[in-house]
């Protein structure tokens, strides 16, 4: 995926907002979604510096050609650099040249050793003749880069428009796939072999296919165990698609539906279209996720349904906004135009079965768009 020169000055525009509050001046990004969705580089490893008027891509010896490219690409707005010996010693030689002071780094990325590292190797350039007397001093920072992401941008809505488009076109086959004397494993790999065929890069995440007893475990991982006339089926499946993932989940029943199975699959879909229902902007994601909760507890199913009604997607298949009761630390995100996430709803019953529903929906002006139907 190329990312425009100007959709590239805006995500950094809102990442260096955000810095300014946090009380840093630099912010080293290791985060490898975080460095694709701020320069557009997708190698295996580099290191983004944010600075208040440039920004740097540092990257090793494999990267130098394609770092070059891109750079050329972005019209100045990323400079690309190198080095000889390591990561970390390019980091603080960089931070130094540059007389960064207050360096936010991403807490829950940058491993204590390298934390240690990167301090040490300041810490120890400082006693060098310097204009400021003020030692550079890392600065733990959360989630300044993901909180950007949370509200796509028009290239991003683009492609998981597209991608949600071709997920849901697998969706509608998906009576297919399942069929008596199958193993749970062949489905799986039917399903991801649909995903390659649809133009997706790789699974999103591990395929879930749960057929009988194993649909009241909400992640189970296939097996082989062979699907049987009356079981329910619940298929949950995502892809990459230029690098955004998208996911969904559909229930499918082999054969007759037995009473309890048929009231648990009217309760999940009920309860999927009234949190649907409740997506506008403005609205806290716990009230989305109560939409549904009320639903099941009509139905006497409430302690069935023990996940979050849904998580954004992205870069990444779990990433903000998370739509589910409040936090312990009272974290309730409000929905706002952008967003792409989750709507899934489900119940679990042992010895009954389990039903889960999931679309992927774009908060939109006035509501939200469905994308995978």
């Amino acid at each position: 995926m190329i990312v425009p020169a100007e959709t590239v000055a805006a995500r950094l525009a809102r990442v260096r907002g955000a810095m300014r509050p946090a009380g840093v001046d630099t912010l080293v990004v290791t985060h490898l979604p975080n460095i694709q969705y701020l320069t557009g580089f997708t190698g295996s490893a580099g290191a983004v510096i944010v600075l208040p008027r440039t920004c740097l891509l540092v990257v090793d010896f494999r990267y130098v050609t394609a770092g070059n490219s891109l750079t050329a690409s972005l019209g100045g707005l990323v400079t690309l650099a190198t080095f000889e010996r390591s990561y970390d010693e390019a980091l603080v030689e960089l931070l130094r040249r540059e007389g960064s002071l207050r360096v936010g780094i991403e807490a829950a990325y940058l491993p204590v050793a390298r934390f240690n590292t990167i301090s040490a190797g300041l810490a120890a350039r400082a006693a060098l003749p310097v204009e400021s007397v003020d030692a550079a001093a890392l600065v733990p920072t959360e989630r300044l880069v993901e909180r950007a992401r949370a509200i796509k941008d028009r290239v991003e809505v683009d492609i998981l428009r597209e991608a949600g488009r071709r997920l849901g076109l697998i969706a509608r086959r998906v009576d297919s796939f399942v069929s008596e004397g199958r193993t749970e494993r062949a489905v799986a790999a039917d399903i991801e072999a649909a995903m390659r065929e649809a133009g997706f890069s790789r699974p999103a995440f591990e395929t879930i296919v749960a057929s009988g007893p194993n649909s009241a475990l909400p992640h189970a991982r296939p097996t082989d165990r062979v699907l049987q006339a009356g079981d329910p089926t619940v298929l949950d499946f995502g892809g990459v698609y230029d690098g955004y993932c998208v996911d969904l989940t559909r229930t499918v029943q082999l054969g007759a539906v037995s009473e309890s199975l048929r009231r648990l699959y009217v309760a999940v879909a009920e309860a999927q279209e009234a949190a649907i229902a409740a997506v506008r902007p403005g609205v806290a994601s716990s009230a989305i996720d109560g939409a549904a909760r009320a639903v099941l507890a009509r139905y006497g199913l409430a302690d069935a349904f023990g996940h979050g009604t849904g998580h954004g997607l992205g870069l990444e298949v779990h990433e903000d906004p998370r739509i589910a009761r409040p936090s312990p630390r009272g974290s309730d995100p409000i929905v706002e135009p952008g967003m792409v996430f989750t709507i899934e709803p489900g119940a679990y019953v042992p010895g009954v079965g389990g039903v889960r529903i999931e679309d992927d929906v774009l908060v939109t002006d006035t509501g939200c768009e469905v994308l995978t139907r």
